[in-house]
């Protein structure tokens, strides 16, 4: 008996993989879903594998703006599948909602192309009360997070002590579901007793969702692997970003999920040997909604031009966005856990109108040089930044198509965080449409 072929042929399958991967690189907000739409063209699936509906992807197509917060940004692809994966919670009304929204923009035969997992997490109104209620005496203890109050982290935690309910229960014994309802009930009741729940109307409501998600429900692990087998081409697209990791990111002032790279393979069942591309999506400057350590913010008349300029609102929260100077340290950091292969740098056209740029290139803490992420939000918050300062180039480049065509100093500025990432800078968004890519080869 040979057992050499067997070890080839696997060698050659996780080479001839055709899985990419997109991600935040910083704190949420970079252009993910233009990212998304721009790749999905040449995708046949497009999956979401972790967060919920606290997630806001925008996609602008041909003067039309689509607002995604559950649905995977490939939605709007004609061809392309769209996988709601088992990591993703989710709010029922919030997605059908999200739908009917998106319908009368334009969107188009959804039904066909949307398959959602049977394990996926159901986020109910419930939690999303306790979420305020938690944020609530959080704030009257002065440690609020600035959560999005959708009702994420309660699922999540659901989850963690097994007494959540998934898509697959909703669509099974429903006198099972509403016993495991009821206790979901009663156990966040006795910790919140002021929590009003109508049992009898949020069954009855959902016993019409059970009709009409059923046809939409998939095993998505059987499901994703035969695709990856056929050779098709899966793009997953990432929520949140990776200093929002609840592992990785400014904990405790980060999601409830792993937004890194980790998080794809056990949101969606895809093995890591699967993966030959992750893209990380990197705003020219750097943004954060909510509270939390922020080491390069601008609290002055430059975060407000950026503010203003970049239109930063968050699009669930629609809190504005916190923004400062980019920082490549932030970047090498997240790079480490997550292995880009690829940056897409976007927005580059908010900084046209400065005279300076700087880049955030180290950090001291307690007056000295650290190569490392601090882990608690106390020390990111004391850190000093190291920064080099780069002349701006005071010329539009919103038209701009080619890299060589770009102004000398925003050539320069991108070839920078190339060089301190390292690692290769593939496309520049100059716009908010999906025409406004500068793709570089």
């Amino acid at each position: 008996m040979s057992y050499g072929s067997p070890r080839k042929k696997q060698r050659t399958e996780a080479l001839e993989t055709k899985v990419s991967v997109i991600l935040g690189a910083q704190w949420g907000d970079e252009g993910k879903g233009k990212v998304v739409d721009l790749l999905a063209t040449s995708a046949d699936i497009v999956c979401r594998c972790q967060g919920g509906n606290n997630a806001g992807h925008t996609i602008v197509v041909d003067g039309v703006e689509y607002d995604f917060h559950l649905l995977p940004s490939g939605i709007i692809q004609p061809n392309v599948k769209s996988v709601i994966g088992n990591g993703v919670v989710i709010h029922l009304p919030q997605l059908f909602d999200e739908i009917d929204k998106n319908v009368k923009k334009g969107m188009k035969d959804w039904e066909k192309r949307l398959i959602i997992s049977d394990r996926a997490h159901l986020v109910f109104d419930l939690h999303q009360a306790v979420d305020g209620l938690q944020e609530q005496e959080n704030n009257q203890k002065g440690q609020g997070l600035g959560t999005t109050k959708k009702g994420i982290g309660p699922t999540y935690s659901s989850k963690a002590t097994r007494n959540g309910i998934r898509v697959g229960d909703l669509l099974g014994d429903f006198g099972k579901f509403t016993e495991k309802f009821k206790a979901l009930v009663a156990m966040h009741q006795r910790m919140f007793p002021s929590l009003k729940v109508d049992i009898d109307e949020e069954l009855a409501r959902y016993e019409k969702y059970a009709g009409k998600i059923k046809p939409l429900v998939y095993d998505t692990v059987s499901f994703l692997d035969k695709a990856i087998r056929e050779g098709k081409k899966v793009l997953v697209e990432g929520a949140n970003a990776a200093m929002l990791d609840i592992d990785f990111g400014t904990y405790p002032y980060v999601t409830s999920s792993n937004c890194t790279v980790g998080g794809v393979c056990t949101g969606l069942g895809i093995s890591p040997m699967k993966i030959n591309k992750v893209i990380g999506v990197v705003k020219a400057y750097t943004t954060r909604v909510g509270d939390g350590p922020f080491p390069t913010e601008l609290l002055n008349e430059i975060g407000d031009l950026m503010q203003e300029r970049g239109g930063e609102i968050g699009v669930t929260t629609k809190r504005k966005r916190r923004c400062g100077w980019l920082d490549v340290f932030l970047l090498q950091y997240t790079n480490k856990v997550n292995g880009y292969t690829a940056l897409c740098v976007t927005k580059l056209d908010i900084l046209d109108t400065l005279k300076e740029i700087k880049i955030a290139v180290g950090y001291k803490l307690n007056g000295k040089k650290i190569n490392y992420m601090p882990s608690t939000a106390t020390d990111l918050g004391k850190v000093e930044c190291e920064y080099i300062t780069m002349p701006g180039w005071l010329e539009s480049t919103e038209n701009v198509r080619e890299f060589s065509d770009l102004p000398e100093n925003a050539q320069k500025y991108i070839n920078k965080i190339e060089e301190v990432v390292d690692v290769p800078i593939k496309w520049i968004g100059v716009g908010k449409g999906r025409e406004s890519i500068i793709k570089i080869n």
